[in-house]
């Protein structure tokens, strides 16, 4: 949870035009809004140069037309932290709710001082009357639970994490796709529907991509030279593509890099999948095991670090395959010179200062065991280092 309710800082009374102090509103399109009396409000804290709020934008506005619709009493004001006017305009553009003036540095300060923003996006939420604090900073829940997490209290939090729990102790996969609205997947070659039942018994990776994505087009290549090995060799392993594509043109021309199956493009079943799981980037593989229970959400570091020998995917064989390097690590030499690098590199473990981290040489992702520069950061993997010049064996 992204924060305490609790711990929040207290507001007095006098209502919500105590806490904003701007003369008015102003809507997207420009207008005076004034309409804000009585609901509860959701002050939200962000920039249209911060691609985590370009992110969390459209997931909060579908969760607000949604309680729109329902008649919720809920509002949603912009309090941006634009440089200029025209980065301001563009991006409460894409809203549809009321936010405070560009121009009106004052409020901006007080509010932004009063709550303690210290990141974005940030969404304060206050209750109707005195104005005093519902939730921190409810980001975090409408991420996880969308509309669904009004009116935002304690006590609602309480509900839904407890709901959570019965939820994952009775998963199937039946009941996965149940979420997402749908019994089928396509077939991504020929569009054929797969009924999902098919995919009970298998391990099945949910892969959460989009084509316009440049860390998810890097990883589908990946991930298709491994399905394609643990297919060859018979393993009982499915993909099921989850497009979080903005448009459907994308969504064919990522089905068109893939030899697995997809859901259909429709934002609902995926952005329900998507929040059942709290992904919050692409790319993200998810590997649910086949008595349909979530075996690892860290199915793309897994992938980057072990290739096909991650599968299963489950902790124990995790363990082996970080117990095999434990033992292939004693055969390497203490200490290095690497050809990318003018110092000497020192080996390290997750135990002795090394921890996640981008090889230099390679570009991939390493965890724990490494050739380190402790001065520069400079790292690369033991077998990127195999080949490295004027290698010593050191000391142990």
């Amino acid at each position: 949870m992204a924060g305490d309710p609790g711990d929040a800082p207290e507001v007095g009374g006098g209502g919500i035009r105590s806490v904003l102090t701007t003369a008015s509103l102003v809507a997207p399109s420009g207008d005076e809004f004034r309409e804000i009396d009585g609901k509860i409000i959701g002050l939200y804290f962000a920039a249209n140069w911060y691609p985590k709020c370009e992110a969390f934008t459209p997931v909060l506005a579908a969760a607000y037309e949604q309680l729109k619709e329902r008649g919720a009493g809920f509002e949603v004001v912009l309090v941006s932290c634009d440089e200029d006017r025209p980065s301001f305009e563009r991006f409460h553009g894409t809203m549809p709710w009321p936010a405070v003036p560009f121009g009106d540095l004052s409020c901006k300060k007080r509010l932004s001082e009063r709550f303690q923003v210290e990141g974005i996006p940030r969404l304060v939420v206050l209750a109707p009357d005195g104005g005093a604090v519902v939730h921190p900073d409810a980001a975090d829940l409408v991420h996880r639970y969308g509309e669904r997490a009004f009116p935002f209290t304690a006590a609602r939090v309480a509900e839904l994490e407890a709901d959570d729990q019965r939820k994952y102790a009775s998963q199937t996969l039946e009941k996965l796709f149940s979420v997402s609205g749908k019994e089928y997947v396509m077939n991504s070659g020929n569009n054929e529907k797969v009924p999902v039942s098919s995919l009970v018994g298998k391990t099945v990776g949910l892969y959460f991509s989009a084509n316009h994505c440049a860390p998810c087009i890097k990883f589908t290549t990946k991930l298709a030279a491994i399905y394609s090995s643990l297919r060859g060799k018979a393993e009982d392993f499915e993909v099921v593509y989850v497009p979080m594509d903005r448009e459907e043109d994308g969504y064919l021309r990522s089905c068109g890099d893939m030899p697995w199956l997809a859901l259909p493009y429709d934002g609902a079943p995926s952005r329900a999948l998507a929040r059942y799981f709290d992904v919050r980037e692409i790319p993200t593989l998810v590997v649910v095991g086949p008595d349909g229970r979530t075996v690892t959400r860290d199915g793309r570091n897994l992938v980057n670090l072990y290739f096909d020998m991650a599968f299963p995917f489950t902790d124990a064989q995790i363990r082996l395959l970080q117990e095999a390097e434990d033992e292939a690590a004693k055969e390497y030499p203490r200490s290095l010179r690497h050809r990318g690098h003018r110092h000497e590199l020192s080996i390290v473990s997750e135990k002795s200062g090394g921890g996640p981290y981008i090889c230099c040489e390679c570009e991939e992702q390493g965890l724990g065991w490494a050739y380190q520069c402790i001065a520069c950061g400079y790292e690369i993997h033991l077998r990127c280092g195999q080949n490295a010049e004027g290698g010593s064996a050191g000391t142990a």
